[in-house]
């Protein structure tokens, strides 16, 4: 009677175990079935780059991305859900939106940049503040240089070290101004006066002091006919509503009037004839 009390309890004991077993198992299955379906319906087919100026979209993609990076939207999203990038030059964060389980919209934001200067060979980018934020041989579009700062050393993450720093407030304000107007200078040149120069290509505006935005207007309005030209405008003593400025070419002289609505460009020669040049 023992006897069989005992075998029917091994095999109740058996029954329960393979059946716990199988529940284990299918369990294990459901899981794995659903993180394939998990994988296979969140997979990263289309990518949307916004907001990058240095790198090119297939970098950033390359970035985020990878080769061996596990492409599944909803896991980007959460690890890159406004992460710092310390390791990248030039760009301060990036997260990533989901537009649809297949589709992922990758948002950089870039380091803001006021300027650089040349140190050493390397292009040493520095914010608004003064702080230099990227030590970097790449020279970025639309961040003008900047000469006439006098300092002996650089090191990244601190403010440049030069005698006053009411310059950096200049700088901020006139890299406004030209962003305001759509213009592009190459470099922003200090005189030891605190005066300011603006390069565009090889055409200098010699700015002055005072009434920086009307004078960005009008070489705003001037620029497009001195295309290709070398020389220099001097803006200092021009008086804004006076009518004519001077760009006194690295050749020759040419007088850009605003008597027309079209800016007419009148070249003289040294015989005295005059040229103009719509």
């Amino acid at each position: 009677m023992k006897k069989e009390s005992k075998s029917r309890f091994a095999l109740e004991n058996r029954k329960y175990t393979m059946i716990r077993a199988g529940i284990v198992s299918g369990c294990v299955l459901l899981v794995f079935l659903l993180l394939v379906i998990f994988l296979l319906s969140f997979k990263v087919t289309t990518v949307q780059v916004n907001g990058n100026v240095h790198y090119t979209s297939a970098q950033i993609e390359e970035m985020v991305l990878g080769e061996n990076t596990f492409k599944n939207s909803l896991y980007l999203s959460m690890k890159y859900k406004n992460k710092g990038m310390e390791d990248i030059p030039f760009i301060e964060k990036i997260d990533i939106t989901v537009v649809d389980r297949n589709t992922i919209n990758i948002n950089v934001y870039e380091k803001s940049l006021a300027g650089y200067v040349t140190f050493l060979g390397n292009c040493m980018y520095f914010d608004k503040d003064g702080i230099v934020v990227e030590n970097s041989s790449i020279l970025t579009p639309g961040i003008p240089e900047v000469t006439g700062l006098h300092f002996d050393y650089v090191v990244l993450h601190e403010k440049l070290p030069v005698a006053d720093e009411d310059v950096f407030q200049q700088i901020l304000n006139m890299t406004n101004l030209l962003n305001k107007n759509g213009l592009n200078a190459t470099k922003l040149q200090f005189d030891a006066y605190g005066n300011m120069t603006l390069y565009f290509n090889d055409v200098r505006i010699v700015l002055g002091d005072d009434e920086n935005e009307l004078k960005l207007m009008r070489i705003k309005e001037i620029l497009p006919s001195l295309q290709g030209k070398s020389g220099v405008i001097r803006m200092d003593d021009y008086v804004v509503g006076d009518g004519t400025i001077t760009f006194v070419s690295d050749e020759k002289e040419v007088e850009t009037s605003s008597e027309t609505e079209e800016f007419a460009t009148e070249v003289t020669t040294e015989s005295g004839s005059e040229e103009s040049v719509q």
